[in-house]
């Protein structure tokens, strides 16, 4: 299950850094989206900071995406 849940992880921060990326925001554009420091971006991007699920909802209001989609598209990758 450990190895799942990272294979996980790691397609959501893809998918989040993609996404801020076609819409040609900088890590610190985002932030200010966000109301945060551009470090906790950056943190979260590479891994070393992990996004609750509250966080995981504001970050993806910002990037104007559907949570459900998000986890959709996460879940499919399992299969």
């Amino acid at each position: 299950m450990r190895n799942i849940n990272k294979a996980r992880y790691r397609r959501l921060r893809q998918l989040l850094t993609k996404r801020r990326r076609d819409l040609g925001l900088t890590q610190a554009d985002l932030a200010k989206r966000l109301r945060r420091n551009q470090t906790f971006v950056r943190k979260y991007e590479l891994g070393t900071r992990r996004l609750d699920v509250v966080d995981f909802l504001t970050v993806a209001e910002a990037l104007q995406l559907r949570p459900t989609m998000v986890i959709r598209r996460i879940c499919q990758s399992d299969q």
